[in-house]
């Protein structure tokens, strides 16, 4: 489940974390990325288990709307929502208990959230086309979850909230995190019960070797990469540059250097998104220029061995002054806000 834009976006927020920490200890810094890492995978089977305390909070009400009915001789509600096929058989994976047991996870101490959350479903327009349509297959059910996910739980405030009291680590992934829970949903089959496989919190052993070489590779060389990036910048200020950008590129320079089977242009392109995620408005335009002049300057000195794309033509220079004088404004309204 731990994918590489998931490493990177750690590695970016821990290469940061360590340069403003007085005590510059490369091993601690390292476990903390990989307790970083792991804490994604344990937010991933808390967010499953969500369904399942929705589902139980949903039984719950059935029963003692059902004993009402029963006192008062009325037609007692219908419990298809409550019994969800999809639902029922998450409730019973065994992987997904046993996770839960081993780390202690449960939403016993959420009830109000859940409960606030299965009155939200209930208004959907999904629940009611579940309740009242004649479909009752497994599909129909696996899909009205897959869709009151991404409707109410992949983008809510409430539960940011409640993630962000759980743990500090969760909100930042929590992005990510949802497209692995979709992606499980849809994976699920009926015919495998309480079998079913559920995502590893590592594809294998080589995604969690890349999160370590990539982030020794940082801090190892970080004279060498920061060098690279002082000559590629000599139309620019570099002393003047946010700090932040200085993290990213180093971080993508070592990437580059490290891993041979990762092109080039994927690299940049993956440490430019970040960029405009975690940096000023313009440095994902400036990191993408920046690291290719140091790309291409690489491959020149025989450093780097890997295939570059033909150069775009080059800015005029009104074109370039002004990139310049607008990039240099937004360094410095960052590292105002840094101080």
């Amino acid at each position: 489940m731990i994918n590489r834009e998931l490493i990177r976006i750690k590695a970016v927020q821990l290469t940061y974390a360590y340069y403003q920490n007085g005590d510059k200890n490369i091993e601690t810094a390292e476990k903390e990325l990989l307790f970083s890492l792991s804490k994604a995978y344990d937010l991933y089977n808390y967010l499953l288990a969500l369904i399942v305390a929705v589902t139980r909070e949903a039984r719950r009400r059935t029963e003692i709307l059902t004993q009402r009915a029963e006192r008062e001789g009325t037609e007692p509600p219908s419990d298809k929502f409550a019994y969800n096929k999809f639902a029922i058989q998450l409730e019973e994976n065994r992987q997904l208990n046993d996770f839960l047991e081993a780390q202690k996870l449960s939403w016993e101490d959420q009830q109000e959230y859940v409960r606030k959350l299965l009155n939200q479903i209930e208004q959907t327009e999904t629940y009611r086309e579940f309740m009242e349509s004649d479909d009752d297959s497994y599909e129909m059910h696996r899909e009205t979850w897959r869709r009151l996910y991404k409707q109410l739980i992949q983008e809510n405030e409430d539960l940011d909230a409640v993630l962000e009291e759980k743990s500090l680590y969760w909100n930042d992934d929590k992005e990510v995190v949802d497209t692995f829970v979709i992606k499980t949903i849809k994976r699920f089959d009926e015919k495998n019960k309480a079998s079913q496989e559920l995502l590893p919190e590592y594809k294998d052993e080589d995604d969690k070797d890349f999160a370590r070489k990539l982030f020794r590779a940082t801090i190892m060389n970080a004279h060498e990469y920061q060098q690279y990036m002082s000559k590629a910048s000599r139309n620019w200020d570099f002393s003047r540059l946010a700090f932040m950008d200085v993290v990213i590129m180093q971080i993508a320079i070592a990437e580059m250097m490290t891993f041979p089977g990762i092109p080039v242009t994927v690299t940049i392109n993956e440490y430019v998104e970040l960029a405009k995620l975690y940096s000023t408005p313009r440095s994902g335009g400036y990191i993408n220029g920046m690291l290719d002049h140091i790309a291409r300057y690489l491959v020149h000195e025989g450093l780097l061995l890997k295939p570059m794309p033909e150069a775009r033509p080059r800015w005029n220079a009104r074109q370039n002054t002004e990139e310049k004088e607008n990039t240099n404004q937004d360094i410095n309204n960052s590292n105002n806000r840094e101080q």
